[in-house]
């Protein structure tokens, strides 16, 4: 619906532009007039290119927004490739469903994170939540967040410790939702912490 009418708004848009053109160009010779409809023509196929290109990035419909969020997948594979620690960085090789995912914990308490550079703050599961001792209320008023599944209520809280191998984190803040089943994410709150993060040779490797 947005798209549609963000494209109506912008054929609106141009067709005053073409019409006033036109009107300012009727004492211009005919060549020039020529010339001026065809620079329009060029600059309506540029803008709706770069609007197509857009959307389909995702410009116009984030998967996530607001405070945080976590990209809605249907949960963790049943394994995962090993992560290795190479001196002080840790290498994560990419799962067979195309996504880098570490065993780690929380508060001492073993979990599985996804690792989301799209995700601006660290997420729990409420299973992982509670197994870590932390204190959250699900009744409670929680922070709006909207995600491709749609506007969801995620709560506030703060882990103590999160670690994933080599890596320690003290006193992040998370949000927990039971929209996001049983995914952990690692979002850019604690990333931004590290020393650099990226894809090297197929693998994430975090360095601290």
């Amino acid at each position: 619906m947005e798209t549609d009418q963000a494209m109506s708004g912008l054929w609106y848009v141009l067709a005053l532009v073409l019409v006033g053109s036109a009107l300012l160009a009727r004492r211009a010779p005919m060549a020039g007039m020529f010339r001026m409809a065809l620079l329009w023509v060029v600059i309506f196929g540029i803008l709706l290119a770069l609007f197509k290109m857009g959307e389909q990035a995702g410009l116009f419909s984030s998967h996530m927004s607001g405070e945080g969020g976590t990209s809605p997948l249907d949960g963790a594979p049943s394994r995962v490739p090993p992560a290795r620690a190479e001196g002080q960085a840790l290498r994560i090789p990419i799962a067979p469903d195309g996504h880098y995912w570490v065993e780690g914990s929380v508060n001492g308490t073993s979990a599985r994170f996804l690792i989301d550079s799209g995700a601006s703050v660290t997420a729990l599961s409420v299973t992982a939540a509670r197994a870590a001792g932390l204190n959250f209320d699900l009744n409670a008023p929680g922070v709006p967040m909207m995600t491709a599944n749609g506007k969801i209520d995620a709560k506030r809280s703060t882990v103590s410790t999160l670690a994933i191998g080599p890596i320690r984190a003290s006193d992040i803040d998370i949000v927990i939702s039971p929209t996001f089943g049983e995914v952990n994410v690692i979002g850019m709150n604690m990333l931004s912490r590290l020393k650099s993060w990226g894809v090297q040779d197929g693998e994430m490797v975090l360095t601290p």
